[in-house]
Parts: C-alpha cells; structure tokens; sequence
C-alpha cells in the first residue's frame, strides 16, 4: 500500500512538471543603460509576471534599487510560445506593451512597445535556470 501512495505521489509530481510553462525560471536580461539583470519568471494566477532577483554592473554583481521590483507585468500565454502583457523598463521608468516569443528552451525574445505595438525595442533573454 504504501508504494502505491508513493507511486501516485511520484506521477502527480512528475505531471505538474511536465504541465509547468516553459517560460518560467530565471533569466538574464541584456545590459541596458551599463547593467543587466536575473529576472525570475513566476506564475501569477492564469498570467506569468517576472521579478528582478540580481542586477550587475561593471562586472560584478551589486544591490540596485530595483530588487524585487516587477519587470514583467501580467504576461498571458498566448499559445506556440508567445505571450503578451506589459513589461518595466527600469532606467526610464515607463510600463510598454509587452511581447514575448519563447525560442527553444534556452532563449526568449522580449519587445516593450509604443504606438500600439509598432514600435518595439527588443531584448533576447537567456535561461539562467
């Protein structure tokens, strides 16, 4: 009996993993204004939201401001990969449109837009882990 239990334990872990979104984990961002950042990508309810958990500069890791603050903001799967939502950017402090599109595993293309989308500056992020 109790490998049974254990088995099904085992399954029902194993099921929520493989379920879990691809986008979620830590992420490093590209060096915007001389720094960049891990950001971990989380559940928040039916959406994905990305928190900043370490910055660097310079070469070396150091504490910014920005530490626990929301970079990526109510991310809704979209299917394929692709999400859309809103996303932070910090040196300026304006909320855009956001978009993302999952390559693979390991990396992901993130846009923060103006002009209802037509205007994007664009980011690739790397799996941390």
């Amino acid at each position: 009996m109790r490998q049974a239990i254990l088995g099904l334990a085992a399954l029902a872990l194993s099921a929520g993993a493989a379920l879990a979104d691809p986008v979620l984990g830590t992420w490093k961002t590209e060096v915007d204004d001389g720094a960049y950042a891990h950001v971990r990508m989380r559940e928040c309810g039916a959406k994905i939201c990305g928190h900043i958990v370490r910055t660097f500069k310079d070469g070396g890791e150091y504490e910014s401001e920005n530490i626990g603050k929301m970079l990526v903001r109510q991310m809704e799967p979209r299917g394929g990969g692709h999400y859309r939502g809103r996303v932070w950017r910090p040196s300026n402090n304006r909320v855009y449109i956001g978009k993302i599109d999952l390559q693979g595993e390991d990396r992901l293309k993130l846009r923060g837009c103006v002009a209802g989308g037509l205007i994007c500056a664009k980011q690739t992020w790397t799996r941390v882990n």
